[in-house]
């Protein structure tokens, strides 16, 4: 999969997967070199091979960034009909999943069309008792640069 020519296949996948699933899983290595991960419920990728998330909750993925800033983002349709159809059929008509293989920025304040994006996202929890505790006060983004994307290959499904 190249990163450059499929970014509008790669950002539409995401999409797709943060409805089904709320959020992507984000690698990192500790610096003891241990791999760990962190769902971020707040990513969002732009038009140009980068990306940004809200760094209110992570707590360790920020530390590693100190030693080690080079993260890898697992993106999985975890649609049920998108399953029971490829299942059906054998075969998926798009990636079921797709890693993107990039680097952390510096942490530094959100801009309005930031915080604007955030709030379309999150619209249908508005009403809900959790939505100010979880998506209030998100000041602070990290910028994301992507450099690699992996379809997740199946077998015969995904050939």
């Amino acid at each position: 999969m190249d990163i450059k020519k499929d970014w509008k296949q790669i950002r539409i996948h995401f999409s797709k997967s943060f409805k089904s699933c709320l959020h992507v899983s984000v690698a990192s290595v500790d610096v003891e070199n241990n791999p760990t991960v962190t769902p971020i419920g707040s990513m969002f990728f732009n038009g140009n091979q980068t990306g940004f998330y809200f760094e209110k909750f992570p707590s360790k993925l920020p530390k590693h960034a100190e030693q080690n800033n080079n993260i890898c983002v697992l993106g999985v349709n975890s649609n049920r009909w998108f399953w029971i159809k490829s299942l059906y059929k054998v075969m998926f008509k798009d990636p079921p999943a797709i890693k993107l293989y990039g680097s952390l920025g510096k942490r530094r304040k959100a801009t309005e069309i930031e915080t604007n994006r955030l709030a379309r996202r999150m619209r249908t929890t508005k009403r809900l008792k959790g939505h100010a505790y979880l998506w209030g006060e998100m000041v602070y983004v990290r910028d994301v640069t992507f450099t690699r994307a992996e379809s997740i290959k199946l077998g015969k499904m995904t050939n």
